[in-house]
Formats: structure tokens, sequence, C-alpha cells
């Protein structure tokens, strides 16, 4: 009896952590897509921007493309601060994530990026970008 106990606990413990797993790999993809739009951004690329977010169309299209020319620096991309309003939801959510972000030879930038989560921990979380702000004061909040 106490074998079987203690093999229930073991599968009940390795099924928990799959599960948490799962749900702190949504946090690394959902920063992994903010800096490959980030990335777009300061090479000055609106197209690598428009295929980091879904369904920008429009007046979306065009904030994209106009902080591709207004935003367009040499060198890495570096991330300042990152606050996400949808890290570690368990379910849907959207936010705004705010990131402070630079390249060696410039000062940060503060932008703000809409990103929705769709799913759950047990079914999986997916992470969409659906917007990038102009820039924002360096004090200001999304």
């Amino acid at each position: 009896m106490r074998a079987v106990l203690i093999a229930l606990a073991a599968v009940a413990f390795l099924a928990v952590s799959a599960l948490v797993a799962r749900w702190l790999t949504t946090d690394n993809a959902e920063r992994a897509k903010v800096t490959r739009l980030l990335q777009a951004q300061a090479r000055g690329d609106a197209r690598g921007m428009l295929r980091e977010l879904e369904a920008c169309r429009g007046a979306c299209a065009e904030r994209a493309r106009a902080n591709a020319r207004r935003l367009h620096r040499g060198g890495p991309v570096q991330i300042v601060a990152y606050e996400s309003a949808t890290s570690h939801a368990l379910a849907s959510r959207t936010g705004l994530t705010r990131v402070v972000w630079k390249t060696p030879d410039t000062l940060t930038v503060v932008q703000c990026v809409r990103v929705r989560r769709s799913g759950s921990a047990l079914r999986g979380l997916s992470v969409s970008l659906l917007a990038v702000s102009a820039p924002i004061r360096r004090t200001a909040g999304c």
C-alpha cells in the first residue's frame, strides 16, 4: 500500500512539473517574439515586423512602417526592461507589454506591444503579437 501511495505521489509530482514547465515556456515564447519584432524594427525591416504582428493591417501596419523608418538603428537590440501584463497567465488573456530597449550606441526607447495569449495551461498556450506603439515617454506606462 505504501509503495502505491509513493508511486501516485511521484506521478502527480511529474504531472504538475510538466504543467509548470509548459506554463513557464510560454513566457519565454512571448519575450522571444517581442525581441524578434524589435530586432526587425531596429533593422528598419517593416515587412519583418508585419510578419511578427498577427493580422496587422491599416493603421497598425502604417504605425509599424513608421516605426521601422523612425527607429532604424545599428547594432544588436538590448532589452533593458520588460513588463508583461500577460506574464504567468494560466488562461487566455490580452494585455500590453511595456518594453524598454536600446542598441549599444543609442538611448533607450520605450514602447508598448499588445500581446494575446490563447489557450490554457492544461491544453497549452499560444502567443500572438497584435500591435506595437510608437515610442512613448521613458517614464510612461502603457
